[in-house]
């Protein structure tokens, strides 16, 4: 596996860590539909959270939430209607981003809470 590979499942490995010490409820990971794939859902509050996760050795390009595109947040809106399409999901949902920085601990971790709205993507709010 290549090591920028590494580091991304790395990331996501931290990420998942910070929503469990924040009270969430890791529900699925990785999980693909096609090309498309949502890093983490997670539930909180009775709510269903899709969470993208981005990693990078340092910000020195900037800072990884950047680099949640438009074409990115269609792929995840498209694999989060499978979910919840798949696991009856019947509550809300909100879209999450995780930004981590560093290769080891302590990690730069930034959450960022209903990243974008799916209804819109055009007024998503941009992080």
């Amino acid at each position: 596996m290549a090591l920028h590979n590494d580091l991304g499942k790395l990331g996501e490995l931290v990420a998942a860590r910070h929503l469990i010490m924040q009270g969430y409820s890791i529900l699925d990971r990785d999980y693909r539909v096609g090309h498309r794939d949502i890093d983490i859902v997670a539930s909180k509050d009775g709510t269903v959270v899709f969470v993208e996760v981005k990693t990078r050795r340092s910000d020195s390009f900037g800072e990884p939430e950047e680099s949640v595109t438009d074409e990115k947040i269609r792929n995840i809106i498209s694999a989060a209607n499978a979910y919840v399409q798949r696991n009856d999901v019947r509550g809300p949902v909100r879209f999450d981003v995780i930004s981590v920085v560093g290769t080891e601990e302590p990690f730069r971790i930034k959450h960022f809470e209903g990243a974008f709205n799916p209804l819109s993507l055009s007024n998503y709010r941009r992080l």
